[in-house]
């Protein structure tokens, strides 16, 4: 017989959604009582994403930024991850390319957008190599400090019992390592999203970016608001799925 567990119900539980119902209810209180055409009632802006989503202009605009992110985000994030691991495990390779690292990871990532512009020209390269560039450096850092971090009693140890250099790398350092990699994957997973948004509002006449653009063009703030709300469930969504990959990922190894 299968026993149904009744979920406990706690004070934080039911506090938790208080804030997010105050500020809708204060934004539609607030849009009816001031009607003005830059602060659209909430109704407004939900009534527009139902007719954005049907009409297919929102599904072809995310889906346009997304695959910009992921083929960007994915590129960057393994030459990162790959770059620390090696500068992580070998001295010399940490010698040659910190500096270079050092010099390159404070520039903003917007501030290679008119170099790229020049070298690339304004094509779907232009978007995928900034993206690439905002992940690269965070994550080949962090994975860097990651391996630094773990500490040589370890792997000693594990060279003592005859492990070799693969074993030791996979079961010994990667695991310690995971939570600054994970860090850094979860840090540039809202970072990469901006970057695209700016890139396509500066240069690409498609994605999440344009149609803001547009929509600003057009005094359109319902529009505005719908992209921008759109944004954050993606922005949350990315950062709960490298969360919970965190979560497997971690379990699996230890």
């Amino acid at each position: 017989m299968i026993k149904l567990v009744k979920p406990e119900i706690t004070i934080n539980n039911l506090l938790y959604p208080l804030p997010i119902c105050f500020f809708l209810t204060s934004w539609e209180i607030l849009a009816h009582i001031t009607q003005t055409p830059l602060f659209p009632p909430l109704s407004k802006v939900v009534i527009e994403f139902w007719f954005l989503l049907g009409d297919g202009i929102l599904l072809e605009s995310l889906g346009s930024s997304l695959i910009r992110v992921l083929i960007g985000y994915s590129l960057g994030s393994l030459a990162g991850l790959l770059v620390g691991i090696l500068m992580g495990l070998n001295k010399v390779v940490e010698r040659s390319l910190s500096p270079l690292i050092s010099m390159l990871f404070p520039i903003p990532t917007l501030g290679w957008l008119p170099l790229l512009m020049l070298w690339i020209g304004i094509n779907e390269a232009l978007p995928v190599t900034l993206i690439f560039i905002c992940a690269f450096f965070p994550v080949a850092y962090n994975t860097l400090t990651g391996i630094k971090g773990v500490q040589h009693e370890y792997i000693k140890t594990a060279r003592t019992l005859g492990a070799s250099p693969w074993f030791i790398l996979w079961h010994v350092t990667l695991p310690m390592a995971l939570p600054n990699i994970f860090t850094g994957l979860r840090l540039e997973a809202g970072m990469v999203w901006r970057t695209v948004i700016a890139a396509e509002m500066f240069a690409i006449p498609t994605g999440i970016g344009a149609l803001l653009i547009n929509a600003e063009s057009l005094i359109r703030v319902d529009v505005i608001l719908v992209c921008l709300v759109l944004l954050s469930m993606m922005c949350t969504i990315f950062e709960r799925m490298f969360l919970w990959l965190e979560y497997k990922t971690t379990g699996t190894w230890r």
